[in-house]
């Protein structure tokens, strides 16, 4: 790609200055270099807007992609030009949109989500009951650290979500114990790590500036650490990370297989589940808007179309005769 390779580099460098995170950072670098290969490898500097609204055309009408991908394409972009070319895109890119989607979420009965978990043991069951029982998203879920938890007040801290927002959830009385007793094992490994000297964790960019030592100490731990150490591949250091991802959603793929569930159940059913279901319990809707994070209600209002009861306490006329 000619001095592609050069940009790229530039691109990463920007993005560690802006305190990115790595997933972010593979994901803009992989659109960037589809822009550029759709237009035959030309620079980026010597397109504009109409070239970007191309590409975008492109993706929702040939590729199909849906409406939140099409967007990160489009952010990608935009951070491109303005944080690294220092190029202002003249005018609004009028690119056909992707369709939003009209999918209503998997939800699982409460005697489903319950069979679903009965057929996860150890760890990953550990994880699916969070999942379940707290609403967390699953990202969430695997980058846990152990201040987050209080066992004295049943709360759950989630500390940087979604769009990098902390919030309170419950803390399941069912799960104070397993809990405690996973810890118990998670502190031995961890204490091991740094006898051998490591036992370091990756910290968010303010906290590990201003507290240099903070990535050794207890509280931020990963609750549910990798198997083995690894080297971050930026920094250069051997840490022990989180679990992969990848690890809970097979389990819970497996899982749902082993429950003999016909609906495509995922990590994220889970999370659906547990709005619908505190719903369908009586639970006003600006309540579980705040315990599931989001911004705006409108987003929560989509579980009171899946409900088993249509609506909040309405009753069908044909079952009123």
């Amino acid at each position: 790609m000619g001095s592609e390779p050069k940009l790229l580099d530039r691109v990463r460098e920007v993005m560690r200055l802006k305190h990115y995170s790595i997933r972010t950072e593979e994901s803009y670098i992989n659109w960037m270099k589809r822009y550029i290969l759709f237009h035959k490898r030309q620079h980026p500097k010597e397109l504009g807007e109409g070239h970007v609204e191309e590409f975008l055309t492109h993706l929702a009408v040939k590729e199909k992609v849906a409406a939140p991908t099409q967007n990160q394409a489009f952010n990608a972009l935009l951070f491109l030009y303005k944080e690294v070319l220092k190029m202002e895109l003249v005018g609004i890119v009028d690119a056909v949109r992707a369709r939003p989607s009209a999918h209503l979420p998997v939800v699982m009965t409460q005697a489903e989500a319950h069979r679903v978990l009965d057929a996860m043991e150890g760890t990953y069951g550990l994880m699916g009951r969070l999942l379940y029982g707290t609403g967390m998203r699953l990202m969430e879920c695997i980058r846990f650290r152990v201040k987050g938890l209080d066992f004295d007040t049943n709360k759950i801290t989630i500390r940087d979500g979604k769009g990098a927002k902390d919030r309170v959830t419950m803390l399941p009385e069912s799960l104070k114990a397993p809990l405690k007793g996973h810890l118990e094992r998670v502190k031995i490994l961890h204490e091991r790590d740094l006898a051998d000297g490591f036992g370091r964790v990756y910290l968010p960019y303010a906290p590990a500036r201003k507290y240099p030592n903070a990535d050794r100490e207890w509280g931020w731990q990963w609750v549910f650490p990798a198997k083995g150490l690894s080297r971050d591949p930026r920094s250069g250091v051997t840490r022990r990370h989180h679990v992969h991802e990848n690890a809970l959603q097979k389990a819970v793929q497996d899982a749902v297989r082993l429950a003999g569930l016909s609906k495509p159940a995922s990590c994220h059913a889970f999370r659906h589940s547990f709005a619908t279901h505190l719903l369908e319990n009586g639970y006003d809707i600006r309540t579980v808007q705040e315990l599931l994070g989001h911004k705006d209600v409108s987003a929560t209002m989509i579980y009171t179309h899946v409900m088993q009861k249509p609506g909040i306490g309405v009753k069908s006329p044909l079952d009123s005769i």
